[in-house]
């Protein structure tokens, strides 16, 4: 096992999605943190995947930091029960804040939110403002799609090939816990 005091930075759906496995994996996920002794810093909300990741982390044990903006505490329904509680101005406050409270960072399935908040890490490793790891959990093939379009990026010249190796696409929760392991070593 780790030692304990790494951060897991988890971006998911506020909502659950239409395949049940992505659900699943959520569940698995926060699981899987807890069982490291590492803490889930995620966005604060108690719907969809990322509801389902921050109370399946809970049960197990897991220390939780949740960052919310005050704009989405109705519609993400604020989980207040965490271990910490942040309410922020806005949406850029908050990924920075759970960025800045991160040691690693997970993309669970998830809409334009979680694709924004990929794209910011992703856009900030490459320019050269941090060296954390992201990983793209690609669960029943879930982010195939964004990973053709970043292949097409590079194929067409907007950006390098190096842009590619700033992540890692992984295929299921028990893949993803050996890459953190590794990375986090």
């Amino acid at each position: 096992m780790q030692s304990p005091g790494f951060s897991i930075c988890v971006f998911c759906g506020a909502r659950p999605g239409l395949n049940p496995a992505h659900l699943e994996a959520g569940r698995q996920t926060g699981q899987m943190i807890a069982a490291n002794g590492w803490r889930l810093v995620y966005g604060a909300g108690d719907v969809g995947i990322m509801g389902e990741v921050a109370r399946s982390a809970q049960s197990a044990g897991a220390v939780t930091m949740g960052v919310i903006p005050t704009h989405l505490m109705g519609a993400e329904r604020g989980k207040r029960d965490l271990t910490q509680f942040v309410i922020t101005e806005d949406m850029h406050e908050r990924k920075k804040v759970m960025f800045m409270n991160s040691d690693a960072i997970v993309v669970l399935p998830g809409g334009a939110g979680s694709l924004d908040e990929f794209f910011e890490v992703l856009t900030w490793a490459q320019i050269g403002l941090h060296r954390k790891p992201i990983f793209l959990l690609n669960n029943d093939g879930y982010w195939q799609p964004l990973e053709a379009l970043l292949t097409h990026l590079v194929a067409q010249g907007f950006a390098d090939a190096s842009m590619l190796a700033l992540y890692t696409s992984v295929p299921d929760v028990a893949s993803l816990e050996a890459a953190l392991r590794a990375a986090l070593c």
